[in-house]
């Protein structure tokens, strides 16, 4: 029964790291660290890296200490609340760097609905250069207007 509750905490929390997601995008990436996100809505940034990629950081180090605590002194649920979230993490990588903006070129010729419609979705949210009036803050919860557009 303990190993179902583990498995039950760590979807749980890869699911409320969207909303967490979504309000930290919204609201501190959009906010008061404006200046560490900016540079993500440039077109065609020149570099291997951006300011922004320091959220990926940011985000892990919950993460790593977590996973630390929920070991020590013995397995307990903290590790796998920091699992849901390096399980996130890793997903946000794949989806976000990798999937929509292609930085690395692994999936370039994705055919399927869900993600064409996240793609779309993103393609909107950065449509808006500046910090105010962006729309489309999350990551894996995509508004079904965009479905019909593809």
């Amino acid at each position: 029964m303990e190993v179902v509750l583990y498995i039950l905490t760590t979807v749980l929390t890869f699911i409320v790291m969207e909303v967490v997601t979504w309000c930290t995008h919204k609201f501190v990436m959009h906010g008061f660290l404006w200046v560490l996100h900016a540079d993500h809505h440039e077109p065609k940034y020149p570099h291997v890296f951006e300011k922004n990629d320091a959220f990926f950081v940011i985000f892990a180090i919950p993460s790593i200490l977590l996973l630390y605590f929920g070991i020590s002194p013995e397995l307990n649920y903290l590790f796998f609340i920091g699992l849901g979230i390096l399980f996130y993490g890793i997903a946000y990588f794949l989806v976000h760097d990798v999937l929509i903006h292609q930085r690395f070129k692994w999936f370039k010729n994705i055919k399927n609905r869900y993600l064409l419609a996240l793609r779309k979705a993103h393609k909107i949210h950065h449509k808006n250069m500046g910090k105010e009036d962006g729309e489309c803050f999350g990551m894996l919860l995509v508004p079904k207007k965009y479905f019909r557009q593809n």
